[in-house]
């Protein structure tokens, strides 16, 4: 069982990790490697950190993804302004969408959400939004404890 997104191979490669802000759930330090050709933050990376805010967001709503498959069904982003340095996430979704995921994956074993995601460089721009729609799937016997 992950305890967070961070530690999947890919995000641990990329070097996500857990922000120390409360008010923010993810971080994507400064680095080079991250760089496109205007020395700013690459949109490739930002759409990681944006994709793996939105399961971070769902792993804490479900406390563990034990019994569950979820993947991404779509992503739709913004990008609002150039990255520069470390970049942080915050995830969301409204209260109706997470009862109505709760409440599907009892009765009929799988659902839909979408998680908004807001992504702020070091300066406090607002980089990216995005809504990443996840589809989620109770595996058979594994219980309805949402």
């Amino acid at each position: 069982m992950r305890t967070s997104v961070t530690e999947l191979p890919f995000n641990s490669f990329l070097g996500i990790q857990t922000a120390d802000n409360p008010s923010q759930l993810l971080r994507l330090p400064a680095g080079k490697q991250f760089l496109k050709h205007l020395g700013t933050v690459h949109a490739g990376a930002q759409l990681a950190l944006a994709e793996a805010s939105s399961g971070e967001f769902l792993l804490r709503h479900f406390g563990s993804t034990d019994g569950l498959v979820p993947v991404v069904r779509r992503l739709e982003a913004k990008f609002r302004k150039p990255a520069n340095g470390t970049v942080t996430s915050t995830a969301s979704a409204t209260p109706e969408s997470l009862a109505r995921l709760d409440a599907e994956l009892s009765s009929r074993g799988r659902s839909l959400i979408p998680i908004t995601v807001e992504l702020h460089d070091e300066s406090g721009t607002h980089t990216l939004s995005a809504t990443v729609e996840w589809f989620i799937q109770r595996l058979p016997g594994s219980g309805n404890n949402t």
